[in-house]
C-alpha cells in the first residue's frame, strides 16, 4: 500500500477481503473505466513496453478483441523452454484451448467489451477459472499472438494456487459441460468438445478407481454419455 500511495495519482487501487480470484478481477473489470483490461498476477511480472506492444497492435488491427503475448519461463528461479505441446497459436483456437489453457491472463490485453459478450470469471470455481473463460471466448473469438517475450512466468514455488487445488481436470470438465450446454457450440466444435471430456473423465476415473473411489469414479466413466448426440 505504501508503494502504490506514490502512484496515486495514476492508479486506482481497491483492497478487498479473499474471496478468490476470479472475484478479484471481476471486480477489477467492474472498477475499470477504461478501454481495455490487462491482469497481472502476482508470480509474474511485465517487461517494459508490453503494453506498448498491445496498444499499437489493437491500434492497426481494430477488429481484434483479444491479443496476448509470448512469456519468458522461470521455474524455481531457473529459466526453462516452454514445451512443444504448450506453445501459443494465433487466431481461432478453440480446438486446442480445450486440451490445456493456452492463453495466460498476466499476458492478455483485451477490449472491456469482450466481457459483456462472454461472460466474467466464473466465481464458483476453485481452480481452472481462466480455462473456463478463455473456452467462452475461443469458441468464437480469434486471440492474437504478439511474439514477442514481454511477460515473465514464474513459477515451481510451493504456494502457487495451481499446486493447492486438488483436482483440476475435475474442473476442466466442469468448463466443458457448461459449454456443452450453453448453446454457443457449432457441431464441429461440440463433437471436440465431447471428445476431449471423454479423455478428461476417463483419466479422472482412472484415478479415482485407483484411490478406492469406485462410486466417484464410475460417475466420471459415464458423464460424457449425458452429452452425446445421436
Amino acid at each position: 500500500k505504501q508503494i502504490i500511495a506514490r502512484y496515486k495519482d495514476r492508479l486506482t487501487y481497491t483492497d478487498i477481503p479473499h474471496q478468490g480470484v476470479s472475484k478479484a478481477r471481476n471486480t477489477g473489470v467492474n472498477l475499470a473505466k477504461g478501454e481495455f483490461i490487462c491482469f497481472l498476477d502476482s508470480d509474474d511480472l511485465w517487461l517494459p513496453k508490453k503494453l506498448e506492444f498491445q496498444m499499437a497492435f489493437f491500434d492497426s488491427h481494430p477488429d481484434a478483441l483479444i491479443c496476448q503475448t509470448e512469456e519468458i519461463w522461470v521455474r524455481n528461479g531457473i529459466r526453462v523452454n516452454p514445451k512443444k505441446h504448450c506453445l501459443k497459436p494465433s487466431g481461432m483456437m478453440f480446438a486446442q484451448s480445450l486440451r490445456r489453457c493456452l492463453i495466460s491472463p498476466s499476458a492478455v490485453m483485451m477490449h472491456r467489451r469482450l466481457f459483456d459478450l462472454v461472460g466474467l470469471f466464473d466465481e464458483s470455481f476453485l481452480a481452472c477459472e481462466d480455462y473456463d473463460l478463455w473456452l467462452r471466448v475461443t469458441a468464437r473469438y480469434p486471440v492474437y499472438l504478439l511474439s514477442l517475450p514481454l511477460v515473465i512466468k514464474r513459477g515451481g514455488h510451493s504456494d502457487q494456487l495451481s499446486r493447492k487445488v486438488e483436482a483440476l481436470d475435475k474442473w476442466r470438465i466442469k468448463a466443458i459441460e457448461k459449454m456443452l450446454v450453453s448453446g454457443a457450440l457449432t457441431p464441429k466444435q461440440y463433437a471436440l468438445a465431447i471428445k476431449e471430456l471423454r479423455y478428461k473423465c476417463e483419466i479422472y476415473a482412472k484415478g479415482c478407481l485407483k484411490r478406492g473411489k469406485i462410486k466417484e469414479g464410475l460417475y466420471y466413466l459415464n458423464l460424457p454419455n449425458n452429452y452425446a448426440r445421436e
